[in-house]
């Protein structure tokens, strides 16, 4: 069989990957087994794979696969989410691109397009998974607006309604004037941004006197109802009782009293404005005032912006500046650094707008899950560190806006059958619908055509809040099958930026619709920053191709470049050399595979015995780290995990045990080293298949021929075996005496080719268990242990044992005592000065105990390296 001299990545990966999909792996039907199950967090239908979907799926890959290795029915659902704003903007920009006005379009007619939409560019992301090498079900792949979990959602709102859980409020929301669409408080970000205060004089009425206010939105005044002071206010006291003139539109306005204004705070004179700001509001409402809603959806100004009708409100902002400065009505401006809101969708500047919406009452709702997490501790959130993160979210919960003014999106199931507030029902069908519109009025005649549906969507998160249910069909079918068996899930990766918006929710609707916790374990990822240390993004223009990084590095590559430095719950670093470094570990281990295949055998040599000890220490070292893996894996910490594989496979098997083995130039190996080599060499492909499955299956795959029964992926996981810890620790000494004998070659340009002579001065007692291994890697001639120093040999110790290589005319003897007396003299020197230092009270009493060990750690190591020199120069003269 002839191997390639390199590891082509891009040949192999598509190859495997179509083999998994041809012989159906990545499927899961509910059997006897123990089922693993991961619900995958849906990306947008929008999306385009990016770094953050490469740490998350990566690290969702390698838990499915080694749940599949141990044998376990491991079940990886995909899915994709409509996105409501994000969908619905890619489908309003495209029909404007073809000249298509959305407000032209009837909803049928609008959802006809985004249905075309979604068809055509949907999948894409999906299918970049594949490229990573993701074993999802995908037979079992969802999307939220498929007409089943459409069905479920419904169902779930008119239960929640008819538990009164869920009712219609005129509220003060926040508004995307982009999206022009209703948002939920989570799905505000607030950024300081550098803006001014202005400072506004209002004539007050029947006087030549002024009240000054200060605003930093001065556009709208337009919309105040009144003027309010704190009736405690020394300042304000002849205000009482008065009226104020709203400059520009003159319109006269009440100056009430009200103790919410802070005395401390600014003029002490507050501008009221009910339509525009959530205080306000509340202020309005207390004093009964005229609510004046001066925007249009779009956040442009409407007719009681009088003359800046139709002008968009910050360049209403610089135009009323300019005019207020005109009238004398501007005392001054200042600079004054604001938190906004704004929209995390679409990052427009969020309008406080008063306007109906649909609620969800959370605060009972919420109870089961924090208890969950916080209390009886069966969901798990990792880091620990996200508990506080999560309990402040929950123990501050606010009722869910759930209502947005979209096309793209469940349609409110609610039915209007008259202009009244309360003229409307809620039911799952329009036929449930007349019946209950019927019983309500006592109106058997209503039919059909009577009533008309809720324009409004609901919020996306509300669909995907029942994922781990809905893709098993729990909430229409309850009792099926797949629910029964796959829920409640097991584990869940995402990113802690959505671990209220989507974690939170999920975890109150398992235990609403399930009585159970919808997962166990929740592993948050940090964000995928650049070098330094910002957010990757298409605006920044430092996120990466991913695609070109698969084409590059390879698959494999790029999934441990991920994962070496992506401890759970904290950022990731990202440098393009960590996936330069995946692909040279590829390289590293096919490179050994290509040494073991490439050995010659001959079935009628015995095993030497260097080479029995050398298979026995690998086996407990691999035992060992095994344990370490595990122990990793229980906490998360993949990262670690990896980095324990990472150094047994390129230290320990590549660099020691290969070498150990590796027969001289020419010659055979015989059949049990070799046997031996090949199993542990598959237990190594084992534990790095769920981090590197390409590779580790075109390595199986070639070690032998095998069925598609004996797949690495459905392979098992190693078995855990007794680990013999005086082995390992008597190799850890052994391999600093190799290293020991190969410096001096190194030093002394002795080719590895010449056997050279070795002596011991065995101080600690270490057992000649490696005496074999030690003389056939240092290439020794002889083998001797002595009671004392050799002269006219070249001296090194490992702890108190002292090494011996006699040079016999290989070097320049008086060379070299010149050199190790310059050595001497000079540590020597450095001795003196240490000495000096740790003999000074006032140092070592006065400066910080981590300082003066470490002086006093240098003194000892002068001491022996003085010893060690010494020993040299007796032993060459």
């Amino acid at each position: 069989m002839s191997i390639p001299s390199q590891y082509n990545a891009s040949s192999v990966e598509n190859k495997w990957y179509d083999y998994w999909m041809k012989h159906n792996y990545f499927h899961s039907e509910p059997d006897e087994r123990e089922p693993y199950t991961i619900v995958i967090p849906p990306p947008n239908v929008t999306g385009v794979l990016h770094m953050g979907h490469m740490l998350n799926n990566t690290i969702q890959d390698v838990l499915i696969r080694r749940a599949r290795l141990l044998g376990k029915n491991a079940c990886w659902v995909p899915g994709t989410d409509h996105a409501s704003i994000a969908t619905e903007a890619k489908v309003v920009a495209k029909l404007k691109a073809e000249g298509i006005d959305k407000n032209d379009l009837t909803r049928d007619e609008f959802l006809k397009h985004a249905w075309e939409w979604t068809h055509e560019y949907g999948g894409v992301i999906l299918e970049q998974l594949k490229k990573l090498g993701c074993s999802c079900d995908w037979d079992r792949t969802k999307f939220t607006m498929d007409d089943d979990m459409s069905e479920a959602v419904i169902k779930v709102f008119v239960d929640l309604y008819n538990k009164g859980l869920i009712y219609r409020g005129y509220r003060m929301v926040n508004w995307d004037p982009e999206a022009k669409t209703t948002l939920s408080d989570e799905e505000v970000e607030y950024v300081e941004k550098q803006g001014k205060l202005y400072y506004v004089k209002y004539k007050i009425e029947g006087s030549d006197e002024n009240l000054t206010i200060a605003t930093t939105r001065p556009e709208t005044i337009l919309g105040d109802s009144a003027i309010c002071i704190n009736p405690e206010d020394p300042r304000h006291q002849n205000l009482k009782g008065k009226k104020a003139i709203v400059p520009i539109c003159n319109r006269v306005i009440p100056i009430i009293e009200d103790d919410y204004v802070d005395i401390e705070f600014g003029t002490g004179c507050l501008k009221v404005t009910p339509a525009h700001d959530e205080n306000d509001k509340v202020l309005g409402d207390k004093h009964n005032l005229e609510v004046i809603d001066i925007f249009n959806k779009d956040a442009t100004l409407n007719s009681y912006g009088m003359h800046y009708e139709g002008q968009d409100r910050f360049a209403v902002r610089k135009s009323i500046v300019a005019e207020l400065e005109s009238l004398g009505q501007i005392e001054k401006i200042e600079d004054y650094t604001n938190r906004v809101g704004i929209s995390e969708r679409t990052k427009a500047i969020i309008e406080p707008r008063l306007s109906d919406q649909w609620f969800l009452k959370m605060e009972e709702l919420a109870k089961p899950a924090l208890d969950a997490v916080l209390t009886n501790g069966e969901v798990k959130l990792f880091p620990k560190k996200f508990e506080n993160t999560y309990r402040h979210w929950m123990e501050n919960i606010r009722d869910w806006n759930i209502s947005r003014q979209l096309l793209w999106g469940q349609q409110i199931p609610a039915y209007y059958y008259g202009d009244g507030k309360e003229d409307f029902v809620v039911a799952e069908t329009l036929e449930q619908a007349v019946n209950l519109a019927q019983e309500k009025t006592n109106n058997l005649q209503l039919t059909t055509k009577d009533l008309r549906q809720e324009t409004d969507a609901l919020d996306t998160w509300f669909s995907s809040w029942l994922w781990p249910i809905s893709v098993f069909d729990g909430i229409r079918n309850p009792e099926n099958k797949d629910i029964k068996y796959y829920y409640p899930t097991n584990d869940l990766v995402t990113g802690p930026d959505i671990l209220f918006f989507w974690v939170a929710r999920m975890i109150i609707a398992g235990y609403e619709y399930k009585g159970q916790r919808p997962f166990e374990n929740v592993y948050l990822t940090g964000l995928v920053r650049d070098k330094q240390r910002r957010k990757m993004s298409k605006q920044l223009g430092n996120s990466p191709d991913a695609l070109k990084l698969i084409e590059e590095y390879g698959a494999d590559g790029v999934r441990v470049g991920l994962l070496l430095s992506s401890a759970a719950g904290n950022d990731l670093m990202f440098d393009e050399d960590l996936c330069q470094q995946g692909k040279q570990f590829a390289n590293k281990i096919w490179n050994a595979f290509r040494l073991v295949k490439g050995w010659d055998i001959d079935t009628s040599i015995e095993q030497p015995n260097s080479n029995k000890i050398a298979v026995e220490w690998f086996e407990s070292k691999f035992q060992k780290v095994l344990t370490e893996i595990e122990d990793h894996f229980s906490k998360y910490r993949l990262s670690d995990a990896l980095m324990a594989m990472y150094k047994l496979i390129y230290d320990d098997f590549c660099g020691w045990f290969l070498e150990m083995i590796k027969p001289e130039y020419q010659k055979p190996v015989d059949i049990h080293t070799l046997k031996s080599a090949i199993e542990l060499f598959e237990n190594n492909l084992k534990i790095l298949h769920p981090f590197m499955p390409f590779l580790t299956e075109e390595v199986w795959q070639l070690i032998q021929q095998r069925t598609p029964e004996e797949a690495l992926i459905i392979s098992k996981w190693p078995e855990k075996k007794e680990i013999n810890e005086t082995l390992i620790s008597e190799f850890d000494f052994a391999s600093e005496v190799i290293s020991g004998i190969r410096n001096i070659r190194k030093q002394k340009n002795i080719a590895f080719k010449d056997a050279i002579g070795f002596s011991i001065v065995n101080n600690e007692n270490i057992a000649p268990t490696f005496d074999e291994v030690i003389a056939k890697m240092g290439n020794l001639s002889s083998f001797d242990y002595v009671s004392e120093s050799v002269d006219g040999a070249l001296p090194f110790r490992v702890k108190s044992n002292e090494y011996f290589i006699p040079m016999e005319g290989s070097i320049d003897v008086d060379a070299e005592i010149k050199k190790l007396t310059e050595e001497l003299n000079y540590t020597e020197g450095f001795l003196k000065s240490v000495q000096k230092k740790l003999s000074n009270e006032r140092f070592v009493n006065n400066a910080p105990e981590q300082v003066v060990a470490s002086e006093k750690k240098k003194e000892a190591d002068a001491l022996a390296k003085i010893e060690t020199i010494k020993a040299s120069l007796e032993s060459l003269k």
